[in-house]
């Protein structure tokens, strides 16, 4: 299920909030031993809030939310109050922060059930999730091969069915690019519409918080959740919430926000040595974009 779906049928009452965060926290248990996805596994922690949030639904409580009572994998470079936060290092192994950045509140307030800690690249600096200090992360597709980084744990938690959804941070691809090693989607937002309070800096002109998930909606409703103002941030610009659920196409037109949109396509990505499989699946791409009624523009990066 996607998180969307399963937010749906916990708001029907078809699945218990507390059934959920058990069926995550079960696949962890099972599949985690060989992927290495998570850090820290917050389980006792996870259903006590998912017996909390159950609750307050069925006395109307969380009544905006569509994610309310799904369980989330948190980054381990975000704050969380009272669980630790290392950045995959041996410098904060033991680093328990007093408050929990905005992002996590943002989700709390809409219902989240934390599961736990995810594994990366240690304090974000790498492509691989290879650095950590708590040892490398696996794709869970071939964990052979890497998930790609930094938010290479939260990536291979979602794709191996260890959490709906995961929050990463994205400061030159560290959300994007495991997200497509993975099969994923994932979004970095525009800089400054995530608060980055409660952040561990990597570079902070850059730096962006962001969903990990199956689908584009799921990524649409977890950025209304987490996105706007934030006085604690000096970046922060977005004052109005935004809409990104009604901006995704009908459906049935799935051509229907592609016609006209230019698409820019660096010459750069055509290299010499680029694998085959890697060339077909970007020309393919390109190929259904320009079915799709958008204009291809070559472009020089």
């Amino acid at each position: 299920m996607t998180a969307l779906e399963l937010g749906q049928k916990i708001r029907s009452g078809e699945v218990k909030v507390r059934e959920a965060a058990e069926a995550y926290l079960d696949a962890v248990e099972e599949k985690d031993g060989k992927i290495n996805a998570y850090i820290t596994v917050t389980k006792e922690d996870a259903l006590a809030r998912a017996d909390e949030v159950q609750k307050s639904l069925e006395n109307g409580g969380f009544e905006k939310s569509r994610l309310a009572g799904v369980p989330v994998a948190i980054k381990d470079n975000l704050c969380t109050e009272g669980v630790i936060t290392s950045a995959a290092s041996h410098i904060l192994d033991n680093f328990i922060p007093p408050y929990s950045a905005t992002a996590v509140l943002k989700a709390e307030e809409s219902g989240a059930v934390m599961l736990g800690k995810t594994n990366m690249d240690e304090f974000a600096m790498g492509g691989s999730t290879e650095t950590s200090y708590f040892g490398a992360c696996g794709n869970p597709w071939d964990t052979s091969r890497v998930p790609g980084g930094s938010s290479g744990g939260s990536a291979a938690a979602v794709a191996a069915g260890m959490a709906p959804y995961a929050l990463g941070s994205d400061t030159g691809g560290s959300i994007r690019q495991p997200s497509a090693f993975n099969g994923l989607t994932g979004i970095k937002p525009t800089y400054g519409s995530v608060s980055r309070y409660g952040l561990l800096a990597y570079a902070s002109s850059l730096d962006q918080i962001g969903p990990i998930a199956h689908d584009v909606k799921d990524c649409a409703a977890v950025l209304e959740m987490i996105s706007g103002r934030d006085d604690r941030d000096s970046t922060s610009i977005m004052r109005m919430p935004f809409d990104f659920s009604n901006s995704i196409s009908d459906p049935e037109d799935p051509a229907a926000s592609i016609k006209g949109m230019k698409i820019g396509v660096p010459e750069e990505f055509f290299v010499e040595g680029l694998d085959d499989q890697g060339r077909k699946a970007l020309e393919e791409a390109i190929d259904t974009y320009k079915k799709l009624g958008a204009e291809i523009v070559p472009v020089n990066m």
